[in-house]
């Protein structure tokens, strides 16, 4: 059976605790607002009357000037009493925003790895962004409006009733009409909101995407097509946003012609009933005031319903993400291990992406502590997998990884990764000063630690020759090559001194020269360390203690080096058609 999918008021719920004595707070000081609003007419209503009957006799200048004052005074004390509900509802809006934003910044720890294969960098973050943006402004622009304009109608109908009943009659009447066009438009208005915030995304993941990607796109002459693509995407965007903004802008004139249509049919009622005697001119006056109270919190409620269809449509974008599936919860889980001695068992590992469709067929290997393991194989051979999978970063589906004996399922992720130091193909440093990307989130780590990291790689002269040496800032002015960046990365996971280490690729993006300054930094950092390396030059690799040659996620072959080529095989193959492509690096 189906579940229910929970509403948005119920997804909100969480978010919105803490909120309700303000938000009530914030409504009572609306309604005593809009009673002083609603209440005003009546006093101008006595102050007309006072002043016609001073015109047919001896004017009560006293009595005119006590009802003046107490009407100045009314309009101050609702000013003041508007001004702190909108300063409430505005720090409730923005509260929750803070708290949308904190979950979702929380949750991205939790999503498992395959969300984000199966989503784009622009898509998450436009959901961060512009979805938590447009869902904060919305609801600050129409959450105190709807309590405010609702209040208001309500007090203005029920003054209008008292005031005269048959002119309130005809002001409701004209406005029934209105609302009734009001409800057909907003039930066609949410999804034009909902496709303007996924053209958005879609433009932003687009965005995001060719910017990392414009050397490729300008080397392949692609600029015309990609344009082409853009100019599609952005036109879905347009033509959404069109559709979208056309309906709000149509609710403001709408409501305002049926505010003036009911306006003129409140003059031409009153008119027929002033001359027959059964109005005041204090009565027609205040009532040209409550018609006009009356159509606009109409104009206001249409305009906030409109946002809030926006607010809706970006916070469903938002609790889509916040509901996805979460990494297993591993607060029941007890430290495994002390100190990793480095022993790997891999047995009969199965593991694929998509249910029903493995990559990994019952891989089996085996490192001992100290050794250096390479995987080697062609693209697509599961090399990378593999790593993922000794990383936790996947859960495997069937056979077991262990580290000294222990089982991963039992350790919690945190606890893997604490045993793993990386050096991955594409170097990650942070916005911050060198000493903050090589004592990366490490405690304890001393000066004279991080130099002698730093000089072991052979990365310390250079770092010294820049203005502030460590505490160089690393941002747009300071310029830094592949290979410095690459030595940097090395130099961190030495100061991490994790007793396993995985170098993915980590020399394939660099020259032949830069390779051997990095391959003599990595030679260092492998000591004493259980290494796995994914080649991409398999030259790099000779001295492994075990090479593993990997084929559409099975082990093809494995042995040394030495023992490989004599086999004449598959490995044999793959190196000498890169010998002979690069005869250099023999």
């Amino acid at each position: 059976m189906e579940t229910k999918k929970p509403s948005l008021l119920e997804q909100m719920k969480p978010f919105i605790k803490g909120f309700q004595l303000p938000f009530v707070i914030a409504v009572i000081g609306a309604v005593v607002a809009n009673f002083i609003t609603v209440y005003g007419p009546r006093q101008v209503e006595k102050l007309t009357n006072k002043i016609t009957e001073g015109l047919m006799g001896q004017m009560d200048l006293e009595g005119i000037g006590k009802i003046a004052g107490f009407l100045a005074t009314l309009y101050l004390i609702s000013a003041v009493v508007n001004y702190l509900q909108a300063f409430i509802i505005n720090t409730i809006v923005q509260k929750y925003s803070q708290r949308l934003r904190t979950a979702i910044a929380s949750k991205i720890n939790r999503v498992p790895l395959a969300y984000f294969d199966s989503h784009s960098q622009g898509d998450t973050l436009s959901r961060v962004t512009n979805d938590v943006d447009t869902a904060s402004q919305s609801l600050n622009q129409s959450l105190g409006t709807l309590i405010t304009a609702t209040t208001l109608l309500i007090g203005s109908i029920v003054m209008m009733v008292i005031t005269d009943h048959w002119l309130a009659l005809t002001a409701i009447a004209s406005t029934v009409i209105g609302f009734v066009g009001v409800a057909l438009i907003m039930g066609k208005a949410r999804g034009y909101f909902e496709a303007q915030q996924r053209n958005l995304a879609a433009v932003n993941g687009f965005v995001e995407e060719t910017y990392s990607g414009h050397n490729v796109i300008s080397s392949y002459n692609a600029i015309d097509e990609t344009k082409t693509s853009f100019e599609a995407l952005n036109d879905n965007l347009y033509q959404s946003m069109w559709k979208s903004q056309t309906i709000s802008g149509i609710m403001m004139p709408m409501m305002t012609f049926i505010g003036n249509f009911g306006y003129v049919m409140v003059c031409i009622v009153g008119a027929v009933l002033l001359l027959d005697g059964r109005l005041t001119m204090g009565t027609i006056v205040a009532f040209m005031m409550y018609i006009r109270i009356f159509t606009q919190p109409l104009q206001q409620i249409a305009q906030a319903l409109t946002q809030f269809q926006a607010a809706g449509a970006a916070m469903s974008r938002v609790f889509e993400f916040l509901n996805q599936d979460e990494l297993e919860d591993e607060t029941g889980k007890t430290k495994q291990l002390n100190r990793s001695k480095g022993n790997v068992t891999f047995d009969q590992v199965s593991f694929g992406y998509l249910p029903g469709q493995p990559i990994i067929h019952n891989f089996t290997a085996q490192a001992k502590s100290g050794q250096k393991i390479a995987i080697v194989g062609p693209t697509g051979a599961g090399k990378t997998t593999i790593v993922n999978l000794l990383m936790k970063f996947y859960d495997i589906d069937s056979g077991q990884i262990s580290i000294d004996g222990k089982d991963l399922k039992s350790m919690t992720r945190a606890e893997v990764h604490d045993q793993f130091a990386m050096v991955l193909q594409d170097t990650w440093l942070f916005e911050g000063t060198i000493r903050d990307n090589l004592i990366y989130n490490q405690e304890g780590v001393t000066e004279d630690q991080m130099i002698a990291a730093t000089k072991a790689v052979g990365v310390h002269h250079f770092i010294m020759t820049l203005a502030d040496g460590y505490e160089t800032r690393l941002d747009d002015t300071v310029s830094l090559s592949v290979g410095q960046k690459q030595l940097l990365t090395i130099a961190r996971a030495l100061l991490k001194n994790a007793p396993l280490l995985i170098l993915d690729e980590a020399t394939s993006s660099v020259d032949t020269r830069t390779e051997e300054v990095i391959q003599r930094a990595m030679d260092r950092l492998m000591e004493g360390r259980t290494s796995f390396v994914i080649a991409h030059r398999l030259s790099t690799i000779r001295n492994a203690d075990l090479i593993l040659v990997m084929k559409e996620g099975n082990i093809i072959e494995q042995g040394t080096h030495e023992s490989l080529l004599a086999q004449s095989g598959f490995y044999a193959d793959l190196y000498n058609s890169q010998f002979e492509e690069d005869p250099e690096e023999d």
